[in-house]
């Protein structure tokens, strides 16, 4: 049974107003499932696939610690160290003293991870290429709510 548009008096949201965040969080959980899906198919988990894009995306003088890389994802230091330890027993990143601390250790891929790396977000990119219109859309109605 299909509400009313009404307008709600503290917020001023509409049901459609709704229904656009509804759909946006719905295509953004499929575009993460479809990462999932990719990085399963090498062996990793999503979040191995964010580690290391976050390493790939730092630059080169500015080295990724584990703290950085907890903060980065959001999660705890022991978390990050776990991921790291599993990317390392795949030959996915290495550990190395920090240039600048010697107390740190800093992250960065092997040639393995670069390779896996480039496989994987090939495959996101074009897949974020079918979805970009349909998630600009959906932002646009979102952050304008009421078109």
């Amino acid at each position: 049974m299909a509400r009313k548009s009404k307008t709600s008096r503290t917020t001023g949201l509409r049901t459609a107003d709704f229904v656009r965040l509804a759909a946006f969080r719905r295509a953004l959980r499929g575009f993460l499932r479809f990462s999932d899906s990719a990085a399963a198919r090498v062996g990793l988990t999503g979040q191995h696939y964010q580690v290391m894009l976050v390493l790939r995306a730092a630059p080169v003088q500015a080295p990724v610690t584990i703290n950085d890389l907890a903060r980065e994802l959001l999660i705890k230091h022991n978390s990050a160290v776990g991921l790291v330890d599993r990317l390392a027993a795949q030959d996915l990143l290495v550990r190395a003293r920090h240039p600048q601390d010697r107390r740190k250790v800093s992250l960065r891929l092997t040639r393995n991870g670069e390779r896996t790396l480039v496989r994987l977000a090939s495959v996101h990119r074009a897949e974020l290429q079918g979805a970009s219109r349909r998630l600009a859309e959906l932002l646009g109605e979102i952050s304008g709510l009421r078109k």
